[in-house]
């Protein structure tokens, strides 16, 4: 189940409520402490220094939680833990622990654990504290911050002075308001969840069903999609159109193909613009490949069509414009409309309420809302409200940086896997096939929002395990860890 976004005063109701189930605080901060512990060993090596920065309140006890049993075997200020070198530095007095602090990121630690101050700060931070966090972001180690960057304001994200900048935060019970902000996005780093700490279960689901926005972490995934009888064949999956590429631009079309074919559907016919079509078939093996001149024409029998990729070419602009606004209200089967066949897209609503998705990134998405970047930034889940009200309640994928999933009515979904390397060009042909792939299959687009949802984490989690491998990875290198 999605997680919901929740309000600084709603996680004290829920911190509330499972303290009257019987619950104790010390349980829920020693199952933090467990999880903050199993997520070091993931972001550490054998032999790696850790310093984990504690402050006196509940947000240090849940880091001290997670060194309870470090080895009483000392080398130098730090503790053995499994393999690794841990220094817990206990900070009450920013000015007078300024020295230690220091010193012991003199010593290079791999990783900083930040649990200084939790959700309850709410005034502004003295200089002491200022320079404290500044010098510790001065550092080019990693830090990981628990439950909420120190210093940032977890309501409204911003922050009280200054806030350590984090490359991930592990917010305890579920993500929140402040931290989806789109000031805050530098602070938090990599959003991540330690959802199952022992609070109340019953609380998180009451507020779950009405939650405007919610986030995926994964786990909501793991029965999906269904597996696939055996006495199946290619019909039983459905047969995908893409219309995209035109000439300079026949990457973006091979790159929407392999997406949609790591989706797996049943057949896949690929229609590029004539002068495309030689570097594209040169590419592509199990897909069919047809070339089009002005204006293209797509035989009725697909169980979903996508369009856009890689039509970018002025001389396909006119015949383009048609054949989206005629697939957008004409066509029964899904339509994915991606890229610059965003620019086209008609204010009707589909034939038979037939499933529409639109994918765009924000500067795509401002143009089609005749709004303005920031504006769309500012607010992304209104964007995506605003967005599905005017093309006829179709499903929008706002990609960036947590991308959204939803439409003008019902729950948003925020998607917490990816990093930024995904800003690259081809990402977004990628996605877009790899979407129309999925919903093609019939079986699959019974929960549409769950497809997406899929197939946006699935995206980002492929290039986070790029990322932990090499740096400098790339689109073609996606294609293949993608699904």
């Amino acid at each position: 189940m999605p997680i919901p976004v929740v309000s600084v005063a709603q996680m004290r109701e829920w911190e509330a409520a499972t303290w009257a189930t019987g619950q104790t605080e010390a349980e829920v901060i020693r199952r933090v402490g467990t999880v903050l512990a199993s997520r070091l060993l993931c972001l550490t090596r054998p032999g790696d220094r850790i310093l984990v920065l504690a402050g006196k309140g509940h947000n240090g006890d849940d880091a001290r939680a997670a060194f309870q049993a470090v080895s009483n075997e000392p080398t130098g200020d730090y503790q053995r833990w499994q393999e690794r070198l841990v220094q817990v530095l206990n900070v009450t007095d920013p000015s007078a622990d300024l020295p230690r602090l220091r010193r012991a990121l003199a010593d290079g630690p791999a990783w900083i654990v930040d649990a200084l101050f939790g959700i309850g700060l709410n005034r502004p931070l003295s200089q002491d504290w200022i320079q404290f966090i500044d010098t510790i972001n001065s550092t080019a180690e990693c830090i990981l911050a628990v439950d909420v960057p120190s210093g940032l304001n977890a309501e409204n994200g911003q922050h009280f002075g200054t806030s350590i900048v984090a490359d991930v935060t592990l917010t305890v019970g579920a993500p929140k308001l402040g931290m989806i902000k789109p000031e805050a996005a530098d602070y938090v780093g990599k959003l991540e969840v330690a959802a199952d700490v022992g609070l109340d279960a019953r609380w998180l689901a009451g507020i779950s069903s009405t939650a405007e926005l919610s986030c995926t972490t994964g786990g909501e995934f793991r029965a999906f999609p269904p597996r696939r009888k055996r006495n199946t064949h290619k019909g039983s999956y459905g047969h995908l159109a893409i219309l995209a590429g035109s000439s300079g631009f026949h990457g973006a079309a091979v790159l929407a193909t392999r997406g949609a074919q790591r989706a797996q559907p049943g057949l896949i016919t690929l229609f590029a613009h004539g002068p495309a079509y030689l570097p594209i078939a040169a590419q592509t093996q199990a897909v069919m490949v047809s070339g089009w001149r002005v204006p293209p024409k797509l035989p009725a029998s697909y169980d979903a069509v996508l369009v856009g990729p890689g039509l970018a070419a002025p001389e396909v602009r006119d015949a383009i414009s048609q054949a989206t606004r005629h697939l957008w209200c004409s066509a029964e089967c899904p339509v994915v409309v991606d890229a610059s066949a965003l620019d086209w897209v008609p204010l009707e609503a589909p034939a038979r309420n037939a499933i529409r998705i639109l994918t765009p990134h924000p500067g795509e998405a401002a143009r089609m809302l005749r709004s303005t970047v920031p504006r769309v930034e500012a607010d992304r889940p209104a964007a995506v409200r605003n967005l599905s009200r005017r093309y006829g309640n179709a499903w929008v994928i706002l990609k960036g940086h947590q991308t959204l999933v939803g439409r003008s009515t019902g729950p948003i979904l925020l998607n917490t896997s990816g990093n930024p390397q995904l800003a690259q060009g081809g990402s977004g042909d990628l996605l877009a096939g790899f979407i129309a792939g999925l919903v093609a299959q019939r079986a699959l687009r019974e929960d549409v929002l769950t497809l997406l949802a899929y197939a946006v984490w699935q995206h980002g989690a492929a290039a986070d395990r790029l990322q932990t491998r090499r740096r400098g990875w790339t689109i073609e290198e996606l294609s293949v860890e993608l699904g």
